[in-house]
């Protein structure tokens, strides 16, 4: 394998920034100093101005996930090309236990789909929706032999994917005992479905009617029901997607009693607001996903959470469906909800604009450091998913994820430029300062700019380990 020196970039990671040489060599970091030496066999690239950062870890993205009749538009191969452009360089998804098969079964058929497909490393959350004597042995054995350690539950979608509060509590006490982690999707399944009832029946069927079934209480009441159960099984416990204060202040609050609570939000929770429900116009469906925006009173508690480090992750939840019906092929998209909200597809695109979204309205306005911002896009969720060291760092003897970051550079995000599958951005037309000029997977050049240089396939399953982050 061939090595490569990136020569005099500003390194920076969780905890340091400082300008240095970093030498990759078969897949991992050698060596990082000043002024190294090297050999005509090793290629150098100037990194001068440039950020030198660790290949950011998304732990939260929906690639050909099924969800009821319809299926997210990217294939493992699009979604992982698109995260490759925006500087992210391992992610981890879903594999979907149903009611055809076993924990084991539904990690085996993502790995069969993934595998041939994938541009970048990944590993998988399995989703448990039942729970038994024979799923609570085939998750231990996944932990222990798959290098699976998370599994996402959902405390809403009744008859889809809810699990019960007993169901929960069972794997919570099993996984925090063997030292994995589950992830909770919180929000009153039963109480919302009341509420999106009474409204299809008093007439309201557009997009806005998302937004006003799924209030904020529900996602709070969810969020410390989760939080005690977590402790009385005496175990971790990760909140997914959070987006109002009324979660937040619960899990603020049991941080404070010393509860081993961890949780993330999403780039467009701190984005958008809930201006974008004005009207009953369609278009407004491009922004329906679970749980909906909030308003700006909660933007700002999220990101006095994220200063503060009562939200630890910022992870996209790259759920996309098109806009159009048909588009590339895809069928019952966004436009299956038109004379119905309720049938809307709940998510969004995101996973390639969320470095670059989250430096331009993060570091650049002062909210973020750029240690903190490295550290809620890679470092963090690398270590509470079992991923760390070997990614979320650069450090030696770490693989050699790197991408190279242009500060002073400007782009305006549109749809047709991206590499999703998706026929939409939420951030059409905006201009971002900050943009990834290039994208090393294991010390292989994977993006140089508008050029790829990677291939379908090239990624690998990372088998994980335990939570470090506590």
């Amino acid at each position: 394998m061939s090595s490569t020196l990136i020569r005099n970039g500003r390194v920076i990671t969780a905890s340091d920034d400082y300008v240095a040489d970093v030498l990759m060599r078969d897949g991992v970091v050698r060596a990082i100093g000043t002024a190294l030496e090297v050999g005509p066999d090793v290629k150098v690239v100037d990194a001068t101005d440039l950020y030198v950062l660790p290949g950011g870890v998304d732990t939260h993205v929906h690639m050909e996930n099924v969800i009821g009749p319809t299926i997210t538009c990217d294939t493992f191969a699009s979604g992982t090309k698109a995260a490759a452009f925006g500087g992210t360089t391992t992610v981890v998804d879903f594999a979907l236990q149903t009611a055809q098969d076993s924990v084991l079964g539904a990690i085996a058929r993502a790995q069969r789909s993934a595998e041939p497909q994938v541009n970048i490393d990944y590993s998988l959350h399995c989703i448990v929706t039942r729970v038994d004597a024979q799923v609570l042995a085939d998750t231990r054995h996944a932990m222990r032999h798959e290098g699976v350690t998370s599994f996402k539950m959902f405390m809403a979608y009744p008859g889809v994917m809810m699990a019960d509060d007993a169901a929960i509590f069972q794997m919570l006490r099993q996984v925090g005992a063997d030292g994995g982690m589950v992830a909770l999707h919180a929000e009153n399944g039963t109480v919302i479905d009341l509420l999106i009832k009474e409204a299809l029946e008093a007439g309201h069927t557009s997009p806005r009617y998302h937004a006003m079934t799924r209030p904020a209480i529900m996602e709070g009441e969810a969020t410390h029901r989760g939080i005690r159960l977590a402790e009385l099984a005496n175990a971790p416990i990760y909140f997914v997607h959070v987006s109002s204060n009324q979660a937040l202040k619960h899990i603020v609050a049991a941080r404070d009693e010393g509860i081993p609570v961890f949780a993330e939000t999403c780039p467009h929770y701190l984005l958008f607001d809930d201006s974008v429900y004005s009207s009953d116009d369609f278009e407004i469906a491009k922004y329906v996903m679970t749980p909906p925006l909030r308003t700006p009173d909660d933007q700002k508690h999220l990101w006095r959470a994220l200063r503060y480090d009562d939200l630890q992750v910022i992870a996209t939840d790259h759920c996309p469906f098109c806009m159009k019906e048909g588009h590339l092929g895809y069928r019952l998209q966004k436009q299956r909800g038109k004379d119905d909200f309720s049938l809307i597809p709940n998510g969004a695109p995101g996973i390639e604009t969320r470095l670059a979204s989250l430096f331009d309205i993060g570091v650049m306005q002062g909210k973020l450091s750029l240690n903190r911002f490295v550290e809620l896009t890679s470092t963090t969720p690398a270590k509470l998913f079992g991923l760390f060291p070997k990614k979320g760092t650069i450090a030696v003897g770490s693989d050699a994820d790197v991408v190279l970051f242009d500060p002073a550079a400007t782009q305006t995000i549109r749809a047709k430029d991206l590499h999703s599958n998706c026929d939409y951005t939420l951030l059409e037309g905006r201009t971002l300062r900050g943009k990834v000029e290039k994208v090393f997977l294991r010390g292989e050049l994977i993006v140089d700019g508008p050029d790829w240089h990677g291939r379908e396939g090239m990624g690998r399953f990372v088998p994980r380990g335990e939570v470090r982050a506590f």
